[in-house]
């Protein structure tokens, strides 16, 4: 094998585990950005972690405690959320091509039931994925409106 065959093997090998170690990343992975999972709730929605009982109308999420919560610092902040895969053979195509959905945090999901790293509104991840697919591999990133 030549210096250059391996080289280029070298370089395969470390752009392989470079991109594993980004698609597992739940953490910032870059300024605001995110990838991880999403699963989703149903109503009755309130009362939430952050309003009580006023009720939210709009596309909405619960943030894992585990991940994004802080303490409450999550607490209205908005992401956009696109479905990147399924996470089980749930159905042939989970996805919804191309569509994102901006969502804000109006509740917090507990460690100890939370199964994905943002939990959206079931109206939500309809925009984004096919429901029956349950929980989906996301890239999100924080949305500040201008």
């Amino acid at each position: 094998m030549s210096l250059v065959q391996r080289s280029g093997r070298a370089a395969v090998l470390v752009a392989t585990f470079a991109a594993l170690a980004l698609l597992s990343c739940h953490r910032p992975c870059g300024t605001g950005q995110w990838y991880g999972t999403a699963s989703y709730y149903t109503p009755p929605y309130e009362p939430s972690a952050c309003y009580g009982f006023e009720e939210q109308s709009g596309m909405f999420a619960a943030a894992s405690e585990t991940y994004l919560w802080e303490g409450g610092s999550a607490c209205g902040k908005s992401y956009r959320v696109r479905c990147m895969s399924g996470t089980n053979d749930g159905v042939d195509v989970p996805c919804k091509d191309g569509q994102t959905v901006t969502v804000r945090i109006v509740d917090m999901c507990p460690a100890n039931s939370c199964q994905a790293t943002i939990d959206l509104s079931n109206e939500a991840f309809a925009q984004i994925a096919d429901p029956k697919e349950g929980i989906i591999n996301i890239y999100f990133e924080e949305y500040v409106q201008n």
